[in-house]
């Protein structure tokens, strides 16, 4: 799936939509930036969603003309669909989906769990996979496709204090997983495979930041991994590029763990 591009309007000679086009929801920064960056160095043409309009569409003049950047709230089923319209429209193709969109969420047990709170973290991770998912199935029916859902360790192995954010990431593991196999029996090549990272360098760091410091705050979060340091936004970046090319055909329903050794504990 991954190619060159044909062209800078990503058509060829004879006006055929030839250029790979990648999807990555909350594009404007961290782990959807890097993803940006990647899949465009690869040769897609790229479409950057964010719930941050202008964010987006700044970030589309880094990455040059050809790509475009727009505002979603990706729990929103109408501004998905409305997304997707745009997709088909003005790229005429789709070949992989990055499920990137993410919160942060307080630290509290589930006996302190507001609920809207754990609606609206639910309704991010879990109902944008969904609804994205959904749209890009119909999108990639044709021809195939690869959709990478950015989950999380945290949706593989749990704490004591995280309910809405290990619920949410464990949800979008299986969903996955569920796509995956309805894929697979339908005899679509329409691959779904997630990530899972651990601490990784991004603005979801922030709180931790600004409570300890920089330094000290990074430090204790890579105190907890086992190759003593958190993970960079390009990792996860080259995952999602790895699981979106040919170079992973064979692999569905998969979940890759970049969690510098956590889960081999």
């Amino acid at each position: 799936m991954s190619a060159v591009l044909a062209s800078n309007d990503g058509r060829g000679a004879e006006g055929a939509v030839d250029t790979p086009v990648a999807l990555i929801t909350g594009a404007a920064d961290g782990i959807g930036w890097a993803a940006a960056r990647a899949f465009a160095g690869a040769g897609y043409r790229v479409v950057l969603a964010d719930l941050r309009a202008e964010a987006a569409a700044a970030r589309t003049l880094e990455l040059g003309p050809d790509h475009i950047g727009v505002g979603c709230d990706v729990g929103d089923e109408a501004a998905v669909v409305g997304l997707f319209e745009r997709v088909a429209r003005e790229c005429g193709r789709l070949d992989a989906v990055v499920n990137n969109a993410g919160v942060g969420s307080p630290h509290v047990p589930t006996t302190e769990q507001d609920a809207q709170e754990f609606e609206r973290v639910l309704r991010v991770h879990l109902t944008g996979a969904f609804l994205v998912s959904r749209e890009a199935y119909k999108l990639m029916a044709s021809r195939g496709g690869a959709i990478v859902n950015i989950s999380s360790i945290a949706g593989l192995i749990a704490n004591h204090n995280s309910p809405a954010y290990n619920a949410s990431k464990a949800g979008v593991w299986l969903l996955s997983k569920n796509i995956a196999l309805y894929c697979a029996k339908m005899g679509l090549d329409i691959r779904s495979n997630s990530i899972h990272p651990t601490f990784i360098d991004t603005p979801i760091l922030d709180p931790l930041r600004q409570r300890f410091g920089k330094e000290e705050a990074e430090k204790k979060l890579g105190r907890q991994v086992p190759l003593g340091h958190i993970g960079e936004p390009e990792d996860i970046a080259n995952a999602a590029l790895y699981l979106a090319s040919d170079e992973s055909k064979f692999m569905t329903g998969a979940e890759l763990k970049l969690d510098g050794g956590i889960s081999a504990m």
